[in-house]
């Protein structure tokens, strides 16, 4: 089992794109890259805490491969907006990648190269070594799956499902 910690603006999208990954074995929305200790969602959204909004995707590699992940997380949101997602703006939103060794940091730079070709302007997700991690609160973890019929699952998360599946449709559960 490998974990990537990763952030795409509302940390809402990217769990319920793995979610449905087959081959992920578990998803936790949170915080991290920071300077505050144990934020909570106010803290993290009045932007002065330094955190993005991240999950840590836990998968296994016999099932899928780590690019496919890595390459899933690229398609999922647009890696060349600074500290922007769509209506979400500030530094909590911005595109990450958390690593936690060497390898991890490799993999990310190498999904970075690999995908700029797809993006007309240069992708400028961050990539730095994972600090702490801060577990979201509770009504964060799996959103989408328990209100797929809010408002921001409906105008916001559906369509990246739509276009992950697009790309991606082998991996995802039917």
């Amino acid at each position: 089992m490998k974990t990537f910690v990763l952030g795409g603006g509302c940390f809402w999208c990217l769990d319920a794109l793995y979610q449905q990954t087959k081959g992920v074995t578990d998803v936790v929305s949170g915080y991290t890259g920071g300077h505050v200790s144990n934020p909570d969602y106010d803290d993290v959204c009045n932007g002065t805490t330094g955190h993005a909004e991240v999950v840590a995707v836990t998968f296994d590699e016999d099932v899928i491969p780590e690019d496919v992940v890595l390459d899933m997380f690229f398609v999922s949101h647009d890696p060349t907006t600074l500290n922007r997602q769509g209506y979400d703006v500030g530094t909590q939103y911005r595109s990450s990648m958390f690593y936690t060794d060497a390898e991890q940091e490799e993999a990310f730079r190498a999904a970075i190269e690999r995908n700029q070709p797809n993006w007309k302007h240069p992708i400028v997700t961050e990539v730095t070594r994972l600090p702490r991690f801060y577990r979201a609160e509770e009504y964060h973890q799996n959103f989408y799956a328990k209100h797929p019929e809010q408002g921001y699952c409906q105008v916001i998360i559906n369509p990246k499902l739509a276009k992950a599946r697009k790309y991606y449709s082998p991996w995802l559960a039917a």
